[in-house]
């Protein structure tokens, strides 16, 4: 089937929109019940910042900075990613940067380092070292900051949000590699008991949830200290399930994907909306999805592919821009390793849908089933074929512009 016998309808999808109105002010309120009581003249805090895309980060960033300083306390950013940014002070750095977080921009310095401090251990059977990123743990307080949202690979009462960030984030690569080797049941289970044992050390002093709409804006914002965070994190959770933008269909025949990346996912095509995982023994979920091509990889990911693999073909655009020591640094680190695996790689655009198209079995055009998104983070504007087309207006899902 050729390109050209397509024809592909935009759709407008309906997602859940729940914008904060004022975020600085939100955050202001939020901070001045939940934290400024803890604070001090000349206390230094140290603001654990990730690598996974969250909208308005930098502002966050900012705000943050100042309502510290205004305190009479002074602080500084630390990147709490585990083997992001190739694993290395200046890639985790350079994350941060690409998301607006400069000492320039957010006035705090960014202190970089993959050294850690041991804290100990969960005790229990497995007896899990816990580690704390060194720059951190010498501040007189951390505040983490994280979206909370549905986990890539794993699901559970504490997925990717601030409970995961206290361990993977802040444990650094260290950390990262020792929860990675229990796998993806391990990682739901044990994430929360390694960040236990981070709260219980004294050295966090809150944590930031961030949660998001459909459209990718700022929905809420909320502090927690101490047990607290983990009925936060659990909370936002849910709140996140619903929220999530997604892709309103139980099958399709073609998924067209222009880009994917460090700043949409982890796994650079958010596996809760495409349904793959390609993980041992780890049950994929909906659509399914015969064929899946992928066009572009985003600048921000600095050339870590992760989640390339979760694709059938992709382009000789996206394959140059592959940096394969900072995606397999990430893949391995993982355990995942299919998810770094090279798909059949295509000349241009159209010959790698085409390939998609075939591979996936579809021979009538008026029949295929395919979508084509800008990424798995934005999926306000869609575009398909007349099956789907009828499909989103019969359902009340989306409507035709």
């Amino acid at each position: 089937m050729r390109l050209s016998e397509v024809k592909l309808h935009r759709v407008k999808l309906r997602q859940v929109s729940a914008p904060l109105a004022d975020i600085p002010a939100k955050l202001r309120a939020e901070f001045a019940a939940a934290v400024t009581p803890k604070l001090r003249p000349g206390m230094r805090i140290a603001i654990a910042l990730g690598s996974r895309g969250v909208s308005n980060i930098a502002l966050l960033a900012k705000t943050l900075v100042a309502l510290i300083n205004e305190s009479g306390a002074s602080c500084f950013i630390v990147p709490a990613m585990g083997s992001h940014g190739g694993a290395t002070p200046e890639g985790q750095r350079a994350v941060l940067a690409d998301y607006g977080v400069t000492e320039e921009a957010v006035g705090a310095p960014v202190v970089s380092s993959l050294e850690v401090v041991r804290l100990g251990s969960t005790g229990g059977k497995p007896d899990i070292p816990v580690f704390l990123d060194r720059a951190a743990f010498g501040a007189d307080g951390i505040i983490a900051v994280n979206r909370v949202k549905p986990h890539t690979d794993f699901h559970g009462e504490h997925e990717s949000g601030i409970v995961k960030m206290l361990t993977i984030g802040l444990g650094k690569h260290r950390q990262a590699i020792e929860m990675h080797t229990h796998g993806a049941s391990g990682l739901r289970d044990y994430i929360p008991r390694v960040s236990k044992k981070v709260v219980e050390s004294g050295k966090i002093l809150s944590c930031l949830a961030v949660l998001e709409d459909g459209y990718d804006q700022t929905a809420d914002l909320a502090f927690a200290s101490g047990d607290e965070i983990f009925s936060l994190d659990k909370a936002f959770l849910a709140r996140s399930r619903q929220m999530m933008a997604k892709l309103p269909f139980q099958s399709l025949d073609v998924l067209v994907v222009d880009e994917m990346g460090k700043d949409i996912s982890g796994t650079g095509m958010d596996t809760n909306v495409i349904g793959r995982l390609r993980i041992d023994g780890q049950a994929d979920g909906l659509p399914k999805i015969a064929s899946i091509a992928v066009l572009d990889l985003t600048p921000a990911s600095h050339g870590n592919a992760l989640g390339v693999g979760l694709a059938d073909v992709c382009t000789r655009r996206l394959a140059s821009q592959i940096d394969w020591a900072a995606t397999y640094q990430n893949v391995v680190t993982s355990g995942f390793l299919a998810r770094g695996y090279l798909p059949i790689v295509r000349e241009d655009d159209e010959s790698a849908i085409e390939l998609a198209i075939s591979a996936s079995g579809a021979r009538n055009p008026q029949a295929l089933r395919l979508a084509r998104i800008r990424n798995t983070l934005h999926l306000d504007e869609i575009l398909v074929t007349k099956p789907l087309l009828d499909e989103l207006l019969q359902g009340g899902q989306g409507e035709e512009i």
